[in-house]
């Protein structure tokens, strides 16, 4: 493979990633605003519809991305990509029509069926790059992707005020089509997929279908990947609550949430290609058992801590051990399944994160508001602990595996 073609891919796939993701996410901090604007009063009315809102686009998204992973492997990464950089610049635009709360909610809901590039760029890093350095740049890749979220809800609070909340998808909508275009013309696939006549003549010969490789680590990392969303988002929901009690200012508690909640993010962005390039070292297996380990570790402390500069500390470190996991789950599958199952493989790793990224939340709410806002801590840790047990048990049977498939 030419070294600049997975590297420009690499560098295309980042800064359309980062985009896309800002995109998303630039719609936090006034979205409540959006909703009132749009016709609906009263808290509970605006707080309910938020939640509908931001989350039909996870939703969506988990139903069609082994879809779009699946065609991926049919006709190629760079074509999907380039119909999803469509997808989200067309309903970026049409966010910023909507006219009332039921259309906002429905192009939402077509953000998450027509978008994925985020994930598609996952499939094509992790197809293009060669496997020596494939954590390594699936971390580069994260690394893209938290700066995105950190990036995100920071120019949401800044453009609306500036140039109003339509013009602002307006604005995102015109970045996304610089990326559609970066895409078209710089990326390149130097490994075409199998045409479909070879594929019916391997078909009637009677050939097996390909194997999908080492099916329980591949479960197991599917597993891991929406415990990561549980893990990252379970928080979200109490820690502004929790805050409160932690600081004497009330003034300062929305702040004090956001510097939390952004310390984890930025410690994944410190770490994220550290631990990818420490995993194509010493095994992607002992870089996501260890960082489970600590991550749950870490959430002790978190349910007991007496000051808010303890919590934020405490959640940056979580972060840097939670940056190198998404990598490492990625590039695992990536090298336990065949070529031709990667992109619907890796599809279902999406719709796993998206599944914690809704499930997160509610884990979260519940515990929190059923039993104490320190046992969500408790009860997060408890599931990571579990985790990284299950993945340490399951690490000598891959490399048995491994070790009998160098042997044949």
């Amino acid at each position: 493979m030419n070294e600049s073609h997975w590297q420009r891919n690499l560098a295309v796939c980042f800064f359309g990633a980062f985009i896309n993701i800002i995109a998303m996410t630039l719609v936090l901090p006034f979205l409540p605003v959006y909703i009132e604007q749009l016709g609906v009063h009263g808290h509970a009315a605006i707080v309910q519809w938020s939640g509908i809102v931001y989350g039909a686009t996870f939703l969506a998204g988990a139903l069609v991305a082994p879809l779009w992973g699946r065609l991926a492997d049919r006709f190629g990464c760079k074509p999907n990509l380039i119909r999803a950089s469509i997808g989200m610049m067309i309903t970026m635009a049409l966010i910023g029509l909507a006219q009332n709360v039921w259309q906002l909610a429905g192009i939402r809901l077509l953000v998450g069926l027509a978008g994925g590039y985020t994930s598609g760029s996952y499939v094509l890093v992790a197809a293009q790059t060669p496997k020596h350095r494939s954590a390594w740049a699936l971390g580069v890749l994260s690394t893209g992707i938290m700066a995105g979220n950190l990036m995100g809800p920071l120019l949401g609070g800044i453009m609306p005020s500036l140039i109003g909340i339509r013009m602002t998808f307006f604005v995102a909508s015109g970045f996304i089509s610089l990326n559609c275009l970066a895409t078209c013309i710089l990326i390149r696939e130097d490994r075409p997929p199998r045409p479909q006549a070879q594929r019916g003549a391997r078909a009637a010969a009677g050939a097996a279908p390909a194997p999908l490789g080492n099916r329980k680590l591949v479960l197991s990392m599917l597993a891991t990947a929406t415990l990561l969303m549980v893990a990252n988002m379970s928080i979200e929901p109490i820690i502004t609550v929790y805050v409160q009690q932690l600081v004497s200012d009330i003034r300062t508690v929305t702040f004090v949430s956001g510097l939390a909640m952004s310390a984890a993010a930025l410690g994944s962005i410190v770490s994220a290609s550290r631990l990818g390039k420490l995993a194509d070292r010493i095994g992607g297996m002992k870089v996501v058992t260890g960082c489970l380990a600590v991550s749950g570790l870490l959430l002790i402390p978190q349910a007991f801590v007496t000051a808010a500069w303890q919590l934020i500390g405490l959640r940056f470190l979580m972060g840097l051990s939670l940056g190198g996991l998404l990598p490492c789950v990625t590039a695992l599958i990536r090298h336990n399944v065949p070529d031709e199952s990667v992109g619907r493989v890796l599809g279902y790793s999406t719709s796993s994160q998206y599944v914690g990224q809704v499930a997160g939340p509610l884990f979260g709410g519940f515990v929190g508001g059923h039993i104490g806002m320190r046992y969500v801590f408790l009860a997060t840790c408890a599931l990571l602990l579990a985790c990284a047990a299950g993945n340490a048990l399951l690490a000598p049977a891959g490399r048995r595996r491994v070790q009998t498939d160098q042997a044949r």
